[in-house]
């Protein structure tokens, strides 16, 4: 295995560690224990806590990269199809993503308290944020890196209210009809 395959696989693990225990329940030793390793190994690639985080904060960014780049192609896209698009990456970032979006919440939450991570924390949020500029921009943004941003932020607080938010998960038609409408507000086009 090569190293950064181990360094990935480590990062998983420590995400769904993160995911069911929490920031507290965060250590080399269960990370080892949930990847199935020797014990030492989380701790000769990520010497500190705060390394261990940072890794996870770029291997959730390469996922969410990934993600994006099938689910959100830049190009020849009409506001209906990307709010399909952004319908589906929610439901999958509430479903089979989950553990990586309560990581997510739980080290942005952990990284106001540690600059070091926060910094690292922003400058992943601002890649995909650009990435998501770059969709705007070809629905016709009057300001498509405002609009990136704003939209990034709305779909966070969706996807928080799908997961934990006190009015609890909404229909799957219910969300694509508020992404539509966001992204109408946004772009400038007529509401539906």
């Amino acid at each position: 295995m090569t190293t950064t395959t181990r360094r990935d696989a480590l990062c998983d693990a420590a995400i769904g560690v993160i995911a069911r225990e929490g920031m507290r329940g965060l250590t080399h030793r269960a990370v080892d224990r949930a990847a199935g390793v020797p014990e030492g190994s989380t701790s000769y690639y990520f010497r500190t806590r705060l390394a261990l985080l940072v890794g996870v904060t770029e291997r959730l960014l390469a996922l969410d990269l990934a993600d994006a780049a099938v689910a959100l192609p830049v190009t020849a896209l009409d506001l209906d199809t990307v709010a399909d698009l952004a319908t589906q990456i929610v439901a999958h970032w509430t479903g089979p993503g989950r553990d990586r979006m309560l990581a997510r919440y739980e080290i942005s939450l952990e990284s106001v308290r540690h600059p070091e991570l926060r910094a690292r924390f922003l400058a992943t949020g601002a890649t995909l944020r650009t990435r998501i500029a770059e969709t705007i921009a070809h629905l016709g943004a009057p300001d498509p890196h405002r609009a990136g941003r704003d939209f990034a932020a709305m779909l966070d607080g969706l996807i928080y209210d799908q997961l934990a938010g006190a009015s609890g998960p909404r229909p799957a038609a219910e969300l694509r009809a508020t992404i539509r409408q966001m992204l109408a507000g946004l772009v400038g086009a007529p509401q539906r």
